[in-house]
């Protein structure tokens, strides 16, 4: 007889757990009307609220029709150049792409100056002249390296998204430290790069901005490796970095400010030199979706370049509040 009681309240329990399912999933399909993540509501109503702040505008992109597109730099002339693969383009003044140097491997992040251009393939750098001659190759980093982000100042300084630290080179290649090391001591929380994607930026005076993509934030360096200052947080909210690791790319513009992008929720935003959003220049669904990879770049008037793979694009946005300024 106990056993038959003990199968009859195992079947009423069955049966009740049964009924809780289909009533859960029964009110989870009428509130949805097609039973899929309740959360993405939440989402799509927070897109909608965000693009009352977009403030950009985008125009004509430079097309790269069948190319795996890698990384961007703008000189100072705000001339453009594009990384695809082994081949550096530099866009000329109707907005085409001209083949400009062929490299040994494939350009994983590029940088110019007045002098020269320094292109990352994977744990080697390869310095140009502005003409596009070879001038050497820079060979001494970790064999487990990838660089993904090039910065310049009185130095150059290399983000190393394998060993997770940043080196720093004299401009004619010697090895003068690394910046971002773990270091309880100098409180130093060391950086969290869970991905291909450890961009970083160098200022007018000098110091390096460095994502710090699995913190969610942005830290502050002084050339010698003293950390002194960061912003950001995670919050899949408009002025939050969402995801496991963002933000993937940052620029900086002339007076300071930062251009930002995400991956997952795809989104570039600008941001104040204290971490304060002031404007968006492009939301998720402006974008297709699993879109990664967008390098950032901003000319002398504030236009925003944004690399987009998934379209083979270099897609420009404009502030027309700044333009007719």
């Amino acid at each position: 007889m106990q056993n038959r009681g003990k199968l009859f309240s195992t079947a009423v329990l069955i049966i009740a757990a049964g009924l809780l399912i289909f009533y859960g999933l029964s009110l989870f399909r009428s509130r949805t009307g097609r039973g899929e993540n309740p959360y993405a509501y939440e989402l799509g109503s927070l897109k909608e609220a965000d693009s009352s702040l977009v403030h950009y505008t985008e125009i004509k992109p430079v097309l790269f029709e069948g190319k795996k597109l890698t990384a961007l730099a703008l000189n100072s002339r705000d001339e453009l150049y594009v990384a695809a693969g082994r081949e550096i383009y530099r866009i000329d003044s109707a907005g085409q792409p001209r083949l400009w140097i062929r490299t040994k491997y494939p350009v994983r992040c590029l940088a110019m100056d007045e002098d020269a251009v320094y292109a990352g393939l994977e744990n080697i750098v390869s310095v140009y002249r502005t003409d596009g001659t070879k001038v050497t190759d820079w060979e001494n980093f970790p064999r487990q390296a990838i660089l993904t982000s090039i910065g310049i100042g009185e130095d150059i300084f290399v983000a190393d998204a394998g060993t997770k630290v940043v080196h720093r080179f004299s401009k004619t290649g010697r090895l003068i430290g690394r910046i971002g090391e773990k270091d309880p001591v100098r409180k130093i929380p060391g950086f969290i790069v869970p991905g291909p994607y450890f961009d970083l930026a160098v200022d007018q005076a000098g110091s390096i901005w460095a994502a710090n993509p699995g913190r969610h934030v942005i830290e502050h360096y002084t050339p010698a490796g003293e950390l002194t200052g960061t912003w950001g947080k995670a919050s899949i909210r408009i002025d939050g970095f969402s995801g496991c690791c963002n933000p993937t790319h940052i620029a900086l513009t002339e007076n300071g400010e930062f251009v930002t992008s995400e991956k997952g929720l795809v989104r570039i935003k600008i941001y104040s030199r204290s971490g304060q959003l002031i404007r968006i220049v492009a939301l998720p669904d402006q974008f297709d979706e699993g879109t990664t990879g967008l390098d950032l770049a901003v000319d002398s008037k504030g236009q925003v370049y944004a690399l987009d793979p998934s379209r083979a694009q270099v897609r420009l946005f404009i502030n027309p509040e700044e333009a007719n300024s």
